[in-house]
């Protein structure tokens, strides 16, 4: 399994784990919630990567696949994030995003996200950097004012062309005509079975191509150039934050155990203890927005 894992980081494929149950952790695995240790470590840090996921998002009010969400329609959520799926039934992929998007386009950032552009802000002016490594796929770090944000699973306010490749932010709202009014999860809700030349399509001269979502679905390799900046980051940082994440969905679930494998301090922040909590040196229970706030706050050694 573990090769089986590492092999997937290499081709950077997203896949999500279903070996999630894990028993307490024993007190040689316990990561240290002293606040003030990790505060020293951060004081020190000269290169900071923040790998962020669902959860603090969430705290935006944006639904995630898991939980209460994990069903849209009387489908599982994750089923519809695939190539196959959307090769098959793309109106019903695109009802499916086209609800999200209209969510996200209208949340806020949360104090979570708001902490971490704060940190990246103010460690800049003492040349230290911040890098957000995310899974999200908003917008809401570069709202909240993150400038260094390396997004891996893509960007919902993006399209892509299926036949030109063409890549465009899009944050119209429909995105298209016929997808007004459409989208809605309750399980009894029929497909609207959008012909396929009415659904989204690329506005490039002479193409006129079905449009998809610029997301990475589940089974697709991550983008090269991203996984490479990615890899950069792992390998430098000198201190790195998970928050917010299951760390169930590879490759993204091993960058914080690889940057802890180098003996670098690596602090979870989420709801609850996840499979990779035990390579980790800290771990601090609770919501992020409560946590990560006075967690990143300017400390005492900082230049004003």
């Amino acid at each position: 399994m573990l090769l089986q894992r590492r092999a997937v980081f290499a081709l950077g494929l997203r896949m999500c784990s279903t070996h999630v149950t894990k028993g307490p952790l024993t007190d040689a695995a316990r990561p240290s919630s002293d606040v003030s240790e990790f505060r020293e470590a951060f004081a020190k840090a000269k290169h900071i990567a923040i790998i962020t996921g669902a959860g603090v998002c969430a705290e935006s009010g944006v639904p995630t696949f898991r939980g209460e969400h994990e069903k849209w329609r009387k489908w599982q959520s994750q089923d519809m994030a695939t190539p196959e799926a959307f090769s098959r039934n793309p109106s019903r992929v695109w009802e499916f995003y086209h609800y999200r998007r209209e969510l996200v386009l209208n949340k806020k950032p949360s104090a979570a996200h708001v902490a971490i552009a704060e940190c990246e802000a103010r460690l800049r002016k003492q040349d230290r950097s911040v890098v957000v490594i995310t899974q999200c796929i908003d917008d809401l770090h570069r709202q909240a004012g993150s400038k260094n944000v390396l997004k891996i699973h893509g960007n919902l306010m993006e399209t892509r062309c299926v036949s030109c490749g063409e890549v465009s932010v899009n944050r119209r709202s429909p995105i298209c005509a016929a997808l007004k009014g459409k989208g809605a999860p309750g399980p009894d809700v029929a497909d609207a079975e959008i012909p396929v030349d009415k659904l989204p399509r690329c506005d490039e001269r002479d193409c006129r191509g079905l449009l998809r979502p610029n997301v990475v679905f589940f089974g697709e390799t991550l983008d090269s150039h991203i996984l490479t900046q990615v890899e950069k980051e792992m390998e430098i940082c000198d201190l790195c934050l998970v928050v917010g994440t299951s760390s169930i969905v590879y490759p993204a679930a091993m960058f914080g155990p690889r940057v802890a494998s180098r003996g670098v301090p690596v602090a979870e922040f989420n709801m609850s203890t996840t499979p990779k909590t035990e390579y980790f040196t800290y771990h601090f229970q609770g919501p992020c927005g409560t946590t990560l706030p006075a967690a990143l706050a300017r400390h005492e050694s900082e230049v004003f």
